[in-house]
């Protein structure tokens, strides 16, 4: 076990998953736009999560190697864990996209899917500005203010949604499929908030 901090070497970890979440951000995005959902923009995303996986797991191995650590343990491994949920929740809803084949997606599927990604964007920011946190203090809670906003607009745009979707779509199984896409794409929001608030939190304990 290693008694010094390995600082950079956890910032190299978790600016390369924000990299990897990002990626698959505008991968999902990409996929949104295409008249048939691509089979190969699926299956790149999932590789695209196998690769997060990999990072992730390389942190949580840094964790018990390194006695030392430049953050609280729990902070690292929270944080981990949330960016990586937002991957995968990324590569499950591409894939029951492909796979439920909806005849007309309503179009806030993609109006949330632009705010997540504006929402990936910024934690990607945030992110990168944790290498130096006391310098860019600044830079990761402004981040963190606008990760909120998104969240909240995102949550405005999941009720309009629902409450459209109700009152004007007849078949129920059309229905059923934009309703789960529609939550799930807010929960990967819900996701990027989780990270902003620690992020955040990361930043008030160590001024």
């Amino acid at each position: 076990m290693k008694f010094i901090p390995k600082e950079v070497q956890f910032s190299d970890h978790f600016e390369a998953l924000s990299e990897k979440i990002q990626e698959g951000g505008v991968l999902f995005a990409d996929l949104l736009n295409d008249r048939q959902p691509s089979e190969a923009k699926v299956v790149r995303l999932k590789e695209i999560e196998h690769e997060a996986d990999t990072i992730t797991h390389g942190i949580y191995q840094n964790l018990h190697k390194i006695f030392i650590t430049p953050l609280d343990r729990e902070d690292i491994y929270d944080l981990a864990n949330k960016m990586d949920n937002i991957l995968d929740m990324l590569e499950s809803t591409a894939t029951k996209i492909y796979l439920y084949r909806i005849k007309d997606p309503v179009p806030q599927i993609r109006e949330l899917a632009l705010i997540l990604n504006k929402a990936i964007v910024l934690v990607n920011r945030a992110i990168h500005a944790m290498r130096r946190r006391t310098k860019n203090a600044g830079i990761v809670l402004d981040a963190c203010i606008e990760i909120n906003s998104l969240e909240n607009e995102a949550d405005a745009v999941l009720r309009q949604s629902m409450a459209s979707l109700f009152e004007h779509e007849s078949d129920v199984i059309e229905l059923i499929k934009c309703k789960e896409i529609l939550e799930r794409i807010e929960e990967a929001t819900d996701f990027c908030e989780d990270v902003s608030d620690i992020l955040e939190g990361i930043i008030l304990k160590y001024g």
